[in-house]
């Protein structure tokens, strides 16, 4: 599995930014597709997840309203739409494709995804 990240970049607070996750083989239909970011000096963070198999999607309280994660099977491509952003919402963000059970804890955890992209900075300015 090899997954493709792109679309970040700057904005200034209250912009949008579309990110990309492009997988290879048919790895969005077979995988629950996460994204997560990383600021500078904290942890790595859940802040999405699509998944096709499992016909849903789950946020991260702090993007919940904001933020929308939809993918294709047909292009096995995955989008994060991120809308209203905020000064905090800087980090780097990565796309991972997972295949633990739908309603396990891990799927908001970066221990629950298996394959890693390479990131994409996203900065939003004050």
């Amino acid at each position: 599995v090899q997954l493709q990240a792109s679309g970040g970049g700057l904005v200034q607070a209250g912009g949008s930014l579309r990110l990309s996750c492009a997988a290879s083989g048919r790895t969005v239909s077979n995988y629950h597709m996460g994204w997560f970011r990383q600021a500078p000096g904290k942890e790595r963070e859940f802040v999405a997840v699509f998944s096709s198999r499992a016909g849903g999607t789950r946020y991260a309280d702090s993007v919940k309203g904001r933020f929308t994660a939809t993918g294709s099977n047909l292009k096995n491509t995955v989008w994060l739409q991120m809308n209203s952003l905020r000064p905090e919402d800087t980090a780097v963000y990565y796309c991972a494709a997972g295949n633990r059970p739908w309603g396990h804890s891990s799927i908001s955890q970066a221990s629950g995804y298996n394959y890693w992209g390479q990131g994409t900075q996203v900065t939003v300015s004050s």
